[in-house]
């Protein structure tokens, strides 16, 4: 049974009350009774599992397992950003998108996280049709992520960053370099900037991987400058222009992929 994402943290008996689209999902979409168990990962990213105690009112109330809530105390210390992903992927994918126009980024943002990615930074670039977002949809992106990680059953805590400006976005680079080292920024181009391939620029396994895509349109030539004097490394993937949304799942699907089997095309 997929795992159902948990927004707050239990009282202090190890009890959760749900209500809204949670009780919707919960009763009406999965069905679930007094007595059920189902999966739960709690806001800071332990795995448990919660016993339905009752449904009534329009709020399921459930309990955590005693084990849980014995180690309730340390859990809640935890933050999602100190976990690691889980799996043999070995490496954390962030995604830099330049905003779309329309429902584009939905789009992105559930197939990113679906495949995994640690972290989405929305950025306005020249060529953004999008220059404002509102509190509600800033809402409306966490209440994706909560939705597709618990479609895909993702352990990843995906997180989306506020949209930052094209400068800003530097400096929440620098940010993360300086917080791990060994990571490596790579700028998805339509244009072939280098010759180099993408199992050359993975061959030494970096802790975090960073995409940077266009909007529709693409980056200008200064924007594209800008990324190569701040240390990203330019890659093209075959001749076709993609759609901004098609790109972003294009580019994560084909890192997520060779890294994934990294041990396997180093052997030949």
């Amino acid at each position: 049974m997929k795992n159902f994402i948990l927004n707050c943290k239990p009282d202090k008996n190890g009890r959760i009350y749900l209500k809204d689209r949670d009780y919707k999902y919960l009763v009406l979409v999965r069905r679930l009774a007094p007595g059920e168990y189902f999966p739960v990962i709690l806001p800071c990213g332990t795995e448990t599992s919660a016993r339905v105690v009752s449904v009534k009112n329009k709020i399921l109330t459930a309990e955590l397992d005693n084990s849980t809530k014995r180690n309730s105390k340390t859990a809640h210390s935890e933050t999602a950003a100190t976990l690691q992903p889980a799996g043999s992927l070995g490496a954390g994918i962030i995604l830099f998108q330049a905003l779309p126009k329309g429902e584009k980024m939905d789009t992105i943002i559930r197939q990113a996280t679906e495949g995994g990615a640690a972290e989405i930074v929305p950025f306005f670039s020249e060529f953004s049709a999008l220059r404002h977002v509102s509190v509600n949809k800033q809402i409306r992106w966490e209440r994706i992520i909560k939705e597709a990680r618990q479609q895909s059953g993702s352990v990843v805590p995906t997180i989306i960053q506020k949209p930052a400006t094209f400068d800003g976005l530097f400096e929440y680079w620098d940010k993360i370099k300086a917080r791990q080292p060994d990571v490596i920024g790579l700028l998805f181009h339509h244009l072939p900037l280098a010759k180099t391939s993408l199992h050359g620029y993975l061959k030494d396994s970096p802790k975090t991987v960073v995409l940077a895509i266009g909007p529709e349109g693409g980056f200008s030539e200064s924007e594209a400058s800008r990324f190569l004097n701040e240390g990203f490394k330019p890659i093209t993937i075959g001749e076709n222009i993609l759609r901004t949304d098609t790109a972003a799942l294009y580019a994560q699907a084909s890192v997520r992929v060779l890294l994934l089997e990294k041990d396997l095309w180093e052997m030949k």
